[in-house]
């Protein structure tokens, strides 16, 4: 319960991303942007930051997914199941990168 208290700005990013930023849809074209590209990016960048604050644990990737089942109600229908793994990977894979990242400048500060 601590790490959630301490990673509350990250989740509150992500609740922005899921419950605020769709409001901006008003055609199929602007949907498909918002759920492709405008909350992918924010999802990458929060996560990002959040495995270079942090180290990788399943339960920023498990909030993720469950914060936006409940967008599935009412924000999309049902075919947005599968934005569900997309957001929870993107999580995952965000907060590994940074291991990657500060594994490779602990390499190149060794040369």
């Amino acid at each position: 319960m601590d790490k959630i208290k301490k990673n509350w700005v990250y989740y509150f990013i992500i609740f922005i991303a899921f419950y605020i930023v769709p409001m901006l849809i008003k055609d199929t074209g602007s949907g498909i942007f918002i759920l492709l590209i405008v909350i992918p990016l924010i999802m990458l960048i929060t996560s990002f930051v959040y495995g270079l604050r942090n180290t990788f644990d399943f339960i920023y990737p498990l909030i993720v997914a469950i914060l936006f089942i409940l967008t599935l109600f009412v924000y999309y229908n049902i075919s947005a199941w599968s934005y569900i793994i997309v957001y929870s990977m993107i999580a995952v894979i965000g907060s590994l990168q940074v291991k990657h990242y500060k594994r490779s400048n602990n390499f190149l500060a060794m040369k």
